[in-house]
């Protein structure tokens, strides 16, 4: 039996957002390997031992220098945004959907 691709939801939902990106032609295959492999290599640079356990924690860093080198969400954004999703779902109790508040949903809107 094969191993599974995905060993928490985020991680199919960064592959699924990377897909659908460059599906809408906001990077190329060839950009989104290139800026992968330098993720990698700043992650080795600064101590990773590349074991495969943070191999998706690249994909977030990969995906967050492309947006930001688009001028699609600057990384004070996507921190920003990072922080109100961590906060709504430590209010949130267990097994309710978690909502992001409206001053957050807007400073996703800005990003957009």
């Amino acid at each position: 039996m094969a191993e599974p691709q995905f060993t928490e939801p985020w991680q199919a939902q960064v592959f699924s957002l990377v897909v659908a990106l460059q599906d809408r032609g906001v990077f190329t295959p060839v950009e989104w390997a290139g800026e992968l492999g330098a993720a990698i290599r700043r992650a080795q640079q600064a101590g990773d031992p590349d074991v495969g356990d943070t191999y998706y924690a690249h994909w977030v860093a990969a995906l967050e220098s492309l947006l930001a080198a688009r001028g699609l969400a600057s990384a004070q954004q996507v921190d920003a945004l990072a922080h109100a999703w961590r906060e709504a779902a430590q209010r949130t109790p267990h097994g309710r959907p978690i909502e992001l508040p409206a001053n957050a949903r807007a400073l996703a809107r800005q990003g957009a």
